[in-house]
């Protein structure tokens, strides 16, 4: 029998090659798919896209709560905001806050997690426990808090007293309040990041330590520097961006227990916005300082996971 020649246009290496044009099997599945999605992305414009963009465009205007009437004034509020003292003030504060709330909550969470991990009797009580603070409301254990940094009474106090340690009000102390809110920080948050670190400790291959093990990293520290660390990188990712975001997100500790407090030694950019767009009801005041806070939180969140991813090891 005669050989059929194969043309090239139709064939390649006895393959055929599909029909010009998308199947409609693919573009039935594009329908289907963006039909699914169209519920979330209207969700998402409605209750985060869409008020950014209200509050982006509330800035540029001299708008106060209750004014019938609108005008646009442009940068006006943006001019006035750098040039307040109080606003430079709130950001010094709200970057000492992060600056010294992320390394001990996420070094803390991460040292329980690994802890517990490595089989510490009575783990899942002392996991329960170190998760506690997450889910108690903190206006609810402000009064506690209170109570502990109290000048007299308070059991810090009664410690620092014990060791011979210098005491102070900590809460009226300027050069001190910041720093006890951080503490407050610190014990709210490291409950989450033990949870996130163990999850990430125990997604990692048991076969790595032991393969560890044969090349002679026999100690705890060698199994953490070769193994777990690298391995850990994308938890530890996670970790500190949303340590950083909830972190610049600090209000209901210094409105219930500092008021911006003493001489504004606690205050922070989320409390200044408040402050001035509903307790002066300068709304568009308010907004600029909201579009600020955003856009700084934003890039420096983007620029701290782009830095850690860079030194992230993906399994």
């Amino acid at each position: 029998m005669a050989e059929i020649a194969l043309k090239p246009a139709e064939y390649s290496a006895g393959v055929p090659r599909p029909a010009k044009g998308r199947p409609a099997g693919a573009i039935l599945e594009n329908v289907a798919g963006w039909s699914l999605a169209t519920p979330a992305l209207v969700l998402i414009w409605l209750m985060f896209l869409g008020p950014a963009l209200v509050v982006i465009g509330l800035s540029f205007t001299d708008w106060q709560f209750g004014m019938p009437t609108v005008a646009w004034i442009g940068l006006d509020n943006y001019v006035e905001l750098f040039a307040d003292r109080v606003f430079w003030i709130s950001l010094t504060n709200t970057l000492i806050y992060v600056g010294v709330l992320v390394p001990l909550s996420v070094g803390l969470g991460l040292g329980v997690a690994l802890l517990i991990e490595d089989g510490l009797s009575g783990s899942r009580f002392y996991s329960a426990i170190y998760f506690l603070p997450v889910t108690a409301t903190m206006l609810a254990t402000a009064l506690a808090w209170e109570f502990a940094f109290h000048p007299s009474v308070g059991f810090i106090n009664q410690i620092f007293s014990f060791l011979g340690l210098p005491t102070t009000d900590w809460l009226k102390n300027p050069d001190t309040a910041l720093f006890a809110l951080v503490a407050i920080g610190v014990w709210q948050s490291m409950g989450l990041n033990m949870v996130l670190f163990l999850a990430g400790l125990r997604a990692i291959p048991k076969d790595l330590y032991e393969a560890a093990a044969i090349d002679g990293a026999d100690s705890f520290f060698e199994r953490f520097r070769r193994v777990t660390w690298p391995m850990l990188g994308p938890a530890l990712v996670f970790v500190v961006t949303v340590t950083a975001i909830r972190s610049f997100q600090v209000f209901d500790t210094v409105a219930v227990l500092t008021d911006g407090g003493p001489n504004k030694a606690t205050s922070v950019l989320i409390y200044q916005m408040y402050q001035e767009g509903f307790s002066f009801l300068r709304s568009a005041y308010a907004a600029a300082i909201t579009v600020v806070f955003l856009a700084f939180t934003l890039v420096l969140t983007l620029a701290q996971a782009t830095l850690l991813d860079r030194r992230t090891h993906y399994s």
